[in-house]
């Protein structure tokens, strides 16, 4: 069997997994009556998910617990929710997915409170390479080379891929203090994006698929590949920014009591040593520790998600709306 076809086999696989874990519930396999929930996430953390429930299903709060699960591009999910996508609990690939339900009426306006404010994984930005790193990338600006291509998501639609501009509109402009350094980075970024797909999880396939030189991606993302024995590495910049995942109830779950008691879990040691298997940084401390960057910086370092969400990701007056119409890529589904 020759690399192209293994490549396609894995490919192939990987695609496979989303439509069959959302076509069905999971079962706890106990007597008693069941209390169905529907967890509505983005596509990244399913492995871990799947995991996890198996894991809330052996506790005495989640014995009768089944789930409904539902995966797929962070944004598109969340207007899902908006639009009476049934959900009693929904994860996120970042925190203006939530506040979109929040102003709905979906979400209570305190969702964020807490030890952790909501969240339930950390992850970073890294640059994934093909194995053996062929072409050196090291920096940021590796990134903008002629002859480098470079896959990210569409930002319109995936919470991974304005992680993946912020991060180098970040770790270029240094935490915002030189704006005009950071959006001319974006600039020259994007031309060398052949191909933005719509979930960070379509990304990862396209990439272990062969096309492009290098990937940005949640690390977890990069660990996820390396799991499934994709040839790839990945280079953590030293500059790059913390991921923030979130959580949250919904104000119609028919089962609030159960749905809570599943967010609860999420914060357990057990479930975070989940996450952390699958790549994730726990939000706990004592569970795995990963590196930190030096450059570490966070969304608030840049003025928060109000700030940052209408200057750069409104999907008519932004700067990647900008940026993106120039190369004819849609920023608004028809």
């Amino acid at each position: 069997m020759n690399r192209a076809t293994r490549t396609a086999g894995a490919l192939a696989a990987l695609a496979l997994i989303a439509p069959a874990a959302a076509a069905c519930g999971t079962s706890a396999g106990t007597s008693g009556p069941k209390v169905e929930l529907s967890l509505v996430a983005y596509s990244t953390p399913q492995a871990a998910y799947t995991d996890i429930i198996k894991a809330f299903q052996k506790t005495d709060a989640g014995k009768n617990v089944v789930f409904k699960q539902s995966y797929g591009a962070s944004g598109d999910q969340s207007r899902a929710v908006a639009a009476g996508l049934k959900a009693d609990v929904v994860a996120f690939s970042l925190a203006p997915d939530v506040t979109r339900l929040v102003k709905a009426g979906l979400v209570a306006d305190d969702w964020a409170k807490g030890a952790h404010q909501g969240m339930v994984t950390d992850s970073v930005v890294v640059l994934a390479t093909r194995k053996g790193n062929p072409k050196g990338i090291k920096t940021w600006d590796d990134l903008t080379k002629d002859g480098v291509e470079v896959i990210t998501p569409n930002p319109f639609t995936s919470g991974s891929a304005r992680w993946n501009v912020l991060a180098g509109y970040g770790a270029k402009s240094d935490k915002g203090a030189n704006k005009q350094a950071g959006l001319d980075y974006l600039g020259k970024l994007f031309p060398n994006v052949p191909v933005q797909d719509d979930s960070a999880r379509k990304a990862l396939q396209t990439f272990t698929g062969g096309k492009g030189d290098v990937m940005l991606a949640y690390e977890n993302e990069a660990i996820f590949a390396q799991q499934k024995n994709q040839p790839i590495d990945y280079v953590v910049p030293d500059s790059t920014i913390l991921i923030e995942n979130p959580v949250a109830v919904t104000k119609k779950s028919a089962h609030p009591k159960e749905a809570k008691a599943f967010t609860d879990f999420l914060l357990t040691k057990p479930a975070q040593a989940i996450f952390a298997k699958n790549g994730y940084r726990p939000v706990l401390d004592g569970v795995k520790d990963f590196p930190k960057p030096p450059g570490l910086f966070t969304i608030k370092d840049l003025g928060g998600w109000t700030a940052v969400t209408k200057e750069f990701f409104d999907p008519q007056k932004s700067v990647l709306a900008d940026i993106e119409r120039k190369l004819g890529v849609a920023t608004e589904k028809k």
